[in-house]
């Protein structure tokens, strides 16, 4: 007798629906997988074999054959354990499943008959909807993931004898996310910890506004890294989509915590400056998400950016620009999201004090070699630069009460709504996002400010991106002002923020 069985296989952050087919008959005994499973998948026979057992089943001793279909996609994981154990007791006459094709099981299975916790939960989920198949069966430990969508049945189980029991008798009813309106992130940092810093603090406001890159560079201790960390701090949560988009991520990743259903922060990545290409972009043997996806609406922090390799940041340029990366293996192909927040951090030079009150050893030809791996391509591609300097100790003694986080995120908050109202028809979020043909029809200016920002362009030869960026960074400060034209002031403010390039590089 020959059964189906929907399951599902993860590639990159996405699912496909697989078809389990099991056929048992009469012949030597054997257990066959085929349909381009990894080994991962094909051990499932020995933990398939003991949990029918141990579960009190009766294991065929005939000839068992399991195609994973279809047979181009490449499966791997241990989540087919579930759906294959109920395949072949359907096949055997041991349990009846008629409607089999209105569920997805997934699921690995200890030798007890337990049913572990699996990656991709989320992933399954979305795709099985999008196929019109609305009940899932998952470990009990995947519940809060899978019952986050609508219009969803989520069965959850914690082994297999619970599972053949549902399909006996359906005995319960669908289970329903009751924390997933819990906070389950929570900082221990604050920007009233920063220590004067007031022109830093506010370029930072201003590219958390617009969700602009920005770069720092500074002496060694003056808080550039202290910054970076606090700006997740005052930025809003993650609306719904954001958050699936997110925890879709990191679910795939096998990232999402047991006790964390949904991620409703914006993430916050700091990889060390050793790091490869494959860790940032993603790929590898089994093509999983980078650094730069797993910091999706969020901020990717890259502290001590002149000691990374040139072939690392190279990788960055085409993702900064188009929030997406394209990988292509012999194993497949697969795209993976990255519109993130990129903060970088640098000395002016290696000994750390150029451009400080305290004694520089270095030439200029060592500082210009030092901050040559800063090449243009990337540098043309960063928003805002601002210099960090290091706090006095007047500062220090006669610290002010600064603003809290609450406060500036208060002011990003109503920003981004302004930027959410304006870009509603456009299919984006933020003034950063903007195409050329947006720039033409949202940032408006009047003759004296056009004027200015010609002059601007020819006196320090822009490029057309350069040109572009100072534009939205306008409209962000304008935006700011609760201004609907840009001012000049905007414009003189965005080009500080530019400016600053030529004096470093």
């Amino acid at each position: 007798m020959v059964i189906k069985i929907n399951a599902a296989a993860i590639i990159g952050i996405d699912a496909n629906i697989i078809s389990v087919e099991v056929n048992v008959e009469n012949g030597f005994p054997c257990f066959n997988i085929v349909g381009l499973a990894d080994a991962s998948v094909r051990e499932s026979k020995d933990r398939v074999r003991s949990s029918i057992i141990n579960s009190g089943y009766k294991f065929p001793i005939k000839k068992i054959t399991v195609n994973l279909a279809p047979a181009y996609i490449k499966k791997t994981g241990s989540l087919f354990d579930l759906p294959i154990a109920i395949g072949i007791l359907y096949a055997t006459g041991q349990i009846h499943f008629n409607d089999s094709k209105e569920f997805i099981l997934i699921g690995e299975l200890s030798l007890f008959g337990n049913l572990n916790r699996v990656n991709g939960v989320l992933a399954v989920t979305i795709e099985g909807l999008k196929n019109n198949i609305k009940n899932f069966i998952t470990p009990d430990d995947n519940k809060d993931e899978c019952s986050l969508i609508k219009d969803i049945n989520c069965y959850p189980f914690k082994n297999l004898k619970q599972v053949v029991s549902f399909i006996e008798n359906r005995n319960i009813l669908p289970y329903t996310n009751k924390i997933k309106n819990a906070d389950f992130k929570k900082y221990g940092l604050d920007f009233s910890d920063i220590i004067g810093q007031e022109s830093c603090k506010r370029a930072v406001e201003v590219a958390a506004a617009g969700n602009h890159n920005i770069f720092m560079i500074g002496p060694p201790g003056s808080g550039k890294t202290m910054i970076a960390e606090r700006i997740p701090t005052i930025l809003p949560k993650l609306n719904y989509k954001q958050s699936l988009e997110v925890t879709k991520i990191y679910s795939s990743a096998n990232m999402l915590n047991k006790n964390e259903s949904i991620i409703k922060y914006p993430p916050f990545r700091n990889p060390h400056h050793t790091t490869t290409p494959v860790t940032i972009i993603g790929g590898g043997a089994n093509l999983a998400p980078g650094e730069i996806s797993l910091a999706h609406n969020g901020i990717l922090f890259l502290d001590e950016i002149t000691e990374f390799k040139r072939n690392v940041l190279e990788t960055l340029r085409q993702p900064l620009e188009e929030n997406f990366i394209m990988i292509s293996r012999c194993n497949g192909k697969v795209v993976f999201p990255c519109n993130f927040m990129t903060v970088l951090a640098a000395n002016p030079c290696r000994c750390g004090n150029f451009g400080s009150n305290r004694y520089c050893s270095c030439t200029e030809y060592d500082r210009k070699r030092y901050i040559s791996k800063l090449f243009s391509p990337l540098m043309d591609r960063i928003d805002l630069f601002i210099f960090v300097p290091t706090p006095s100790l007047k500062d220090i003694e006669n610290k002010p009460i600064n603003e809290t986080s609450k406060d500036i995120q208060k002011r990003i908050i109503g920003v981004r709504k302004i930027q959410e109202e304006r870009l509603k028809h456009e299919n984006i979020y933020f003034n950063s996002q903007m195409s050329v043909t947006l720039i033409k029809k949202y940032c408006k200016l009047d003759s004296k400010t056009k004027n200015l920002i010609n002059n601007i362009f020819c006196k320090y030869n822009l490029s057309l991106r350069a040109y572009n960026k100072i534009l939205k960074i306008s409209r962000t400060i304008a935006d700011m002002d609760n201004k609907e034209l840009i001012k000049e002031d905007h414009v003189i403010e965005a080009l500080n923020y530019r400016k600053f390039l030529e004096n470093i590089i």
